[in-house]
């Protein structure tokens, strides 16, 4: 569901950006006592760990389309809201800017509507309020598909309302709308069942890290060795290599552009739209995921040659690989730069 500025007016982008960044200072200013040292380098691997899972698509059976992990909900149940928010916006501006998935202009939005809606309404609202009757595994699952379902929904929402306050009119609101909700429920049952899968995962291994993450405190003295080594080891494995396995169907986003407007992508239009595009053309160092155009893949787009799968590549597997530490780094980075401010405004009003 990552928006490219196509489908976006600069005003709404702009618009967007504002309230993102209001979001983020205001996530920022929330952090207090839970993010301590041993939080910052979780960030970090959970960054890495969502970011290398968003790389595979999963089919949707009888549909033609494919989904993958937003993650926004997997973060705020392992990190909080506010760090997990945080994580998100470090995942989508490394994606954005190194990767070209998703548009500058429209980053804004994508962190909105991937981050927002998980983090501070269906984590809050709906996962927490179902776990407050206790853990158990079966409530879990029951949580974590029902807060997905509904963030997912909320999000593409969001993506449809959008579009149409900036006037595509290529995509008429009831149509995008009717296609864009069914498509994300089943997108959303899958998240759910991914998220609790691996929620299970960290609850049996390190039982504190979700007990301390819902009501915000500090991580303290809990050993967090066995989950992070496993989280590392399962990210650096799905960007190598299950990265070649993400399905060929377009997401659902493109998907519904496809039966809305007959394309699964709108051209830009303005020099805002213009200037940006080129820049994140040359910024973007893997594209795609993958390297830069070549013959063999022009050859494939042009219809003289079948993309195989699964699709072994050697861009994949850096993409997937580089692409999860710089996210580990820049998330890592956004912590420790926030616990060094809140140090040292705290030695201030000493």
């Amino acid at each position: 569901m990552h928006m490219a500025d196509a489908l976006i007016s600069p005003v709404v982008g702009g618009a967007m950006w504002v309230v993102t960044a209001g979001v983020a200072a205001y996530s920022i200013g929330k952090i207090k006592n839970d993010l301590d040292d041993k939080k910052i380098p979780l960030m970090g691997v959970m960054g890495a760990f969502v970011f290398t899972a968003q790389m595979i698509n999963f089919a949707i059976p009888a549909t033609g389309s494919s989904g993958h992990l937003g993650g926004g909900l997997l973060l705020s149940i392992i990190l909080g809201p506010y760090a997990g928010f945080l994580t998100m916006a470090s995942i989508l501006a490394i994606q954005a800017l190194f990767f070209a998935d998703g548009g500058l202009l429209a980053l804004g939005c994508n962190i909105f509507n991937l981050g927002f809606f998980t983090c501070f309404i269906a984590y809050p609202l709906i996962y927490k309020q179902i776990m407050r009757k206790g853990y158990s595994q079966s409530r879990m699952f029951s949580a974590a598909i029902l807060a997905a379902v509904i963030g997912l929904q909320l999000g593409s929402l969001s993506v449809v309302l959008e579009t149409l306050f900036s006037g595509k009119t290529e995509l008429p609101f009831s149509t995008f709308l009717l296609l864009m909700q069914p498509i994300h429920l089943a997108i959303g049952v899958v998240e759910g069942l991914i998220t609790a899968a691996v929620v299970g995962f960290v609850w049996k291994v390190c039982t504190e890290i979700i007990e301390k993450a819902s009501p915000g405190e500090a991580l303290g003295s809990i050993s967090m060795k066995k989950v992070l080594s496993g989280l590392i080891v399962v990210a650096l494995f799905t960007g190598a290599i299950l990265s070649w396995f993400t399905s060929s169907y377009p997401d659902g986003l493109e998907w519904s552009m496809f039966k809305t407007a007959g394309v699964d992508e709108l051209e830009s239009v303005g020099r805002v739209h213009e200037t940006l595009g080129d820049m994140q053309e040359k910024i973007a160092f893997l594209p795609d995921y993958g390297f830069k155009a070549s013959e063999s893949w022009d050859k494939i787009e042009s219809g003289q040659q079948e993309e195989a799968w699964p699709a072994v590549s050697t861009g994949t597997s850096i993409s997937g690989v580089v692409g999860g530490l710089m996210t580990l780094i820049l998330a890592g980075i956004i912590g420790m730069g926030i616990r060094v401010i809140k140090r040292r405004g705290n030695a201030g009003t000493a």
